[in-house]
């Protein structure tokens, strides 16, 4: 593989991309899971695809984005909308037709070359996805920014910008499908989207029927601590747990836990452990990691239609002083985790709006040490198909302050999952040592298996 020297890339005037067909001009309100403060900001994923002219021959893939785009928007034009904020701060959607934001570009470089680097945290994820000014606000900005950048190979990358208040992981993945049916040359989506997020609104009256230490302030929180301390010297890196890391984390947990622990579940036990660990926290100090539990499905008992877009999820936080954290085996964490998923249903997500609607609308606790994971390995970015065939990477493409998102990797055609992680730059060093040393192998197991236990830090 060539080496990556300097990257040029080369952009065309940012335009605005609105609805193929006229749509109601009218006001639609954000439910009140939506409209929550932790959700307003801007998540970046980005797509990376090979060319594949068996498929797409002579075909440009930003002339077919563009169209495919204009076209999807006809069916889920609030996305070509502006946010406004009522009273109470209450989010709406005016529906105005103005467009989202679509940047042309092209690098001079192959998807070969790039290598490891479109991979999280994506030192180039600015260059992929330019953040015009002025258009990353929350209110009044567009909601969406695509830009499609081809490169020499043939290939191409979709990186993409949304606002979070209008959809989550599964409600992005039905308007990437939209697209990409819509690229292939469908007339219209294969599931039709749907607003309705009065479905998720406050019940009336409201009343908290659960426990919610996501939103609780936190006993026996110290100011020393990492959520209080300067974080200017934040640094990425991205963890890669394959086959031998997950062996090695389960012959740490108890029989009884084997059988009903998942993947996500060891991951972030073993993630909260060494985080603590790594940020040397006040043995008294409570520290919490959140889970982020989708409500769509059968498991949680949230009837939702199929096509709802919007945001459909809670986080309930696993909590516990940092001293038995730290000291207890590794099951003592993996417990709790799968403790505070379970409390995850329809009562639990209906308690959350009222929350948030009597309390108004507060941001997750900002006091201890706190992490939230989001599991992305079955988001389902590796299935949109443009017309070239799968993407080789897609997915979030970096850790946002104290929210870490597992997406799929293949290592040496190994299937695994990278994990960036956020930290302070002396932290990260314990973190990786923390790391290596809870998946590391014992000596005879070494011996056994001939192969290398040190675990891979991206980036």
């Amino acid at each position: 593989m060539m080496p990556l020297a300097v990257l040029h890339v080369k952009r065309l005037q940012p335009e605005l991309i609105t609805p193929a067909k006229p749509t109601p001009q009218e006001t639609k309100f954000l439910s009140d899971i939506d409209d929550q403060e932790f959700l307003r900001f801007q998540v970046p994923i980005i797509m990376c695809y090979k060319d594949n002219p068996s498929l797409n021959k002579n075909r440009n893939p930003v002339k077919v984005i563009r169209e495919a785009l204009s076209r999807a928007l006809v069916y889920y034009y609030p996305l070509a909308g502006r946010l406004r904020e009522g009273p109470n701060r209450k989010l709406v959607v005016d529906c105005n037709g103005e467009g989202i934001l679509f940047i042309e570009a092209s690098a001079d470089v192959t998807l070969e070359q790039l290598g490891d680097k479109i991979l999280p945290p994506c030192p180039l994820l600015e260059e992929f996805l330019f953040n015009f000014p002025g258009s990353d606000g929350i209110i009044g900005c567009p909601l969406v920014l695509v830009q499609v950048t081809c490169l020499t190979c043939g290939g191409f990358i979709l990186a993409l910008r949304l606002n979070h208040t209008m959809c989550d992981a599964a409600g992005l993945l039905l308007f990437l499908t939209a697209i990409a049916e819509m690229a292939r040359g469908a007339h219209a989506p294969s599931i039709l989207p749907v607003w309705e997020r009065e479905l998720l609104f406050a019940r009336d009256p409201p009343r908290i029927t659960c426990a919610h230490h996501e939103y609780e302030d936190v006993i026996g929180h110290s100011d020393g601590s990492y959520a209080s301390s300067n974080q200017s010297n934040m640094v990425q890196r991205s963890f890669y747990f394959g086959a031998k890391e997950m062996r090695v984390l389960r012959k740490q947990i108890p029989p009884h836990l084997i059988s009903t622990c998942s993947t996500f579940d060891l991951i972030t036990a073993c993630l909260w452990k060494c985080r603590t660990l790594a940020l040397n926290i006040n043995p008294k100090e409570a520290v919490r990691v959140s889970c982020i539990v989708n409500a769509r499905g059968k498991h949680n008992n949230v009837r939702l239609p199929l096509g709802y877009y919007g945001n459909a999820f809670a986080f309930p936080a696993a909590i516990s002083k940092a001293e038995p954290l730290c000291k207890n085996p590794l099951g003592y964490a993996l417990e709790l985790v799968k403790k505070a998923k379970a409390t995850m249903n329809e009562e639990y997500l209906r308690s959350v709006a009222d929350l948030l609607v009597l309390r108004g609308r507060p941001q997750y606790s900002s006091t201890g040490s706190y992490l939230i994971v989001s599991d992305n390995t079955r988001a389902g970015f590796g299935d949109v198909n443009f017309g070239w065939g799968q993407p080789v990477f897609a997915g979030p493409v970096k850790a946002l302050d104290l929210i870490s998102f597992y997406v799929q990797h293949k290592n040496n055609a190994e299937d695994g999952i990278l994990v960036p992680m956020c930290l302070p730059s002396s932290a990260m060093e314990r973190f990786q040592q923390e790391l290596e040393r809870i998946t590391q192998e014992p000596k005879e197991d070494i011996c056994n298996n001939l192969r290398s236990t040190r675990i891979m830090s991206m980036m």
